[in-house]
């Protein structure tokens, strides 16, 4: 059992041979038990001389209590009590007695425990660990006219590196050429893979699907999405909850106070009720393995490890076990609307003909123009039209009209497509008046407009809109259903916009035309009544709020630095969903502690009855003890298989 990050257990001697050292906890093991069994049998049905059996029980000794006593000694000359401690002094203690069968026993059984232990919550951080498996190691360099195959610590940034269809991404970067699905569930958790183009980011440990890509490399390897998740979930895995903390503190203070005990009733038992030596000396044995608190000590830090990890497998960074146990305790959630709770995309909404105009006719001119632009508004255009299978021609004389719009020659004849200060105040055109009406619905509503002139006529108004997340509403459901009294949209955009998304998705609180500043102000607000707040939001403009609030969350951020280093919780894909899923883990990890809390300290006040009544002997407080840590850690490991 591991009460202080320091014990080494399971540490060989140097002077041995390699292969000894790699096998060190199984051939101590088999020593110890072995030695145990032929002594014991040996002794009592062989015939096998006191001496013989004395022998191996010492060799059983040996085996069973060098780790033991190797973690425990030293922290002892430091003035450091602790658990390994105790069984050290119990062994010693039944071995005074004479009792070596039951001392060679308790640290046979202690040591399989400690491997148990190990194995346990090696698995635990092996569902991370993992992780580093899917690193390539090599790459596939463009350099000149050849592909060169490098070690991708030797790759430099805005090297190309070409994918093959079936490999994994070697390297965080931007694919400059090809097109293809990737399967990003390492990194984000998307459950199916999602199409990538080129201006597309793609993350090293990513497999491609389809076809070959060229990827030009944006971080150096150690710098990369996948090796600073990693690197994050290890220091998550030293970031303690508070009710680990306290069961540390606990077991600290409580090992002390259980060898003064044991002290008391060794002395206290013969002279106030005349008992002989001996036996309140194995009395105080007893109690001195019914009273040490390895499931208590063990139990908290097992379920902490499992849910991190299992959220990692699954596309959510929890940046410790405070923050994991802060999750299940929210009352109120507060969300950034762009990018939290929208796609951050624009899509057009619709398409308006004006003076006779065929909506396609439309759209197929705007495109024509749009295609030339970089701007959002253009990319949601030109995309519909081509969903649409709209030929539009190539649009020349291209001109930015700045803060306007963009203007050009389509067919021969002028076009501007852009807001209405690209036209005047009051355009006097065919159709003005009803584009003013239909302009005047549609912001009313929240969308954004882009009016389509040609040769001076108006021939239609489309209308775009970041729209809510398709699975924005059922999310909000559950969240109310974990147990959030208070859903609040926390947004820079306009409030008819705001009302409009907080309609669609079942958000009554909205707090609209914040600056950064003023999203901190509210935070702090909500806060003031002792409620649990988290803060979802992009990483960026939310820094100050997620900084504040009880539980950061970053959404959507795939990896951002801003993210990774702000927010407590960063939800590696674009899923709002796993918000929710992470709230869920965080009571299932808080149930777990709680049985793993009542399972230890159920055991030990048993345990202790027992011993006070004598009714228990040393070898059966031996196997209770153990049997009881071992079941508290893969109690904690069900948090592994957790799913929402």
């Amino acid at each position: 059992m591991k009460t202080k990050p320091d014990h080494k257990h399971g540490t060989a001697p140097r002077f041995l041979p390699h292969w000894v050292r790699d096998r060190w906890v199984a051939l101590t093991l088999a020593v110890a038990g072995s030695s145990l069994i032929v002594g014991f049998f040996g002794e009592t049905f062989l015939g096998l001389p006191a001496s013989g059996a004395l022998a191996l029980y010492l060799l059983s000794y040996l085996a069973g209590g060098y780790d033991v006593a190797r973690a425990s000694l030293p922290a002892l000359l430091r003035g450091k009590f602790d658990i390994d401690l105790l069984m050290v002094a119990a062994a010693a203690g039944a071995a005074l007695l004479g009792e070596w069968a039951d001392g060679a026993f308790l640290l046979f059984l202690f040591s399989l425990g400690h491997a148990g232990e190990h194995y346990a919550m090696d698995r635990a951080r092996n569902a991370v660990g993992a992780l580093g498996k899917l690193m390539p190691r090599t790459a596939f360099a463009r350099r000149g006219e050849r592909l060169q195959e490098v070690p991708v610590e030797a790759l430099a940034v805005d090297e190309v590196v070409v994918v093959k269809p079936g490999e994994r991404v070697p390297v965080d970067g931007v694919i400059t050429a090809g097109e293809s699905s990737i399967d990003q569930s390492a990194i984000t958790g998307e459950s199916v893979p999602v199409y990538r183009k080129p201006g597309d980011e793609v993350f090293a440990g990513t497999i491609n699907q389809d076809n070959a890509l060229d990827v030009r490399m944006t971080r150096l390897a150690g710098d990369n999405t996948l090796a600073r998740v990693m690197q994050l979930v290890s220091e998550a895995q030293d970031n303690k909850s508070p009710t680990q903390r306290f069961t540390e503190t606990f077991a600290r203070r409580f090992v002390p106070a259980v060898l003064v005990g044991t002290a008391v009733v060794i002395v206290l038992l013969p002279l106030v009720f005349g008992w002989s030596w001996t036996a309140s000396f194995y009395r105080g044995m007893v109690l001195l393995v019914a009273a040490s608190p390895c499931a208590l000590a063990i139990g908290t830090p097992a379920a902490v490890l499992a849910g991190i990890a299992q959220a990692a497998r699954r596309g959510v960074l929890i940046k410790g076990g405070v923050h994991l146990e802060n999750l299940g305790n929210l009352e109120t959630v507060a969300l950034d609307k762009t990018g939290t709770l929208t796609t951050g995309r624009f899509s057009v909404t619709q398409v308006i003909g004006i003076a006779g105009t065929p909506r396609d006719e439309a759209l197929r001119i705007a495109a024509a123009v749009e295609e030339q632009s970089s701007h959002p508004l253009a990319a949601a255009i030109v995309e519909l039209a081509k969903e649409r299978n709209i030929d539009f021609p190539t649009a020349t004389e291209i001109e930015n009209l700045a803060g306007k719009g963009i203007q050009a020659q389509v067919e021969g004849a002028k076009v501007v497509v852009g807001a209405m200060r690209a036209f005047g105040a009051d355009p006097a055109a065919p159709g003005g008046q009803s584009l003013a009406e239909a302009i005047a619905q549609l912001e009313a509503d929240g969308q954004t407009t882009v009016i389509i002139q040609r040769a001076g006529e108006f021939i239609g108004v489309i209308a775009l809109a970041d729209e809510p997340r398709a699975l924005g509403k059922e999310v909000m459901q559950r969240l109310r259903g974990q147990g959030a009294e208070r859903l609040v949209m926390l947004t820079g955009d306009n409030a008819s916009v705001a009302h409009r998304v907080a309609d669609q998705i079942g958000i009554t609180d909205v707090r609209a035309e914040l600056l950064p500043g003023d999203k901190l102000t509210v935070i702090r607000e909500l806060q003031r009544g002792g409620d649990g707040v988290a803060m979802v939001g992009d990483g960026v403009n939310d820094a100050p709020a997620l900084a504040a609030a009880t539980v950061g969350v970053a959404m959507g951020a795939g990896g951002t630095a801003v993210a990774l280093e702000t927010a407590d919780v960063v939800l590696m894909g674009d899923d709002l969903g796993k918000l929710s899923f992470a709230i869920g883990l965080s009571r299932a990890s808080a149930r777990i502690i709680r049985q793993n809390l009542v399972i230890a300290l159920g055991v030990i006040l048993a345990l202790l009855l027992a011993s006070g009544f004598g009714v228990i002997p040393l070898s059966v407080a031996v196997v209770l003890h153990e049997g009881s840590t071992l079941v508290v850690v893969f109690n904690a490991l069900r948090l592994l298989g957790w799913r929402e």
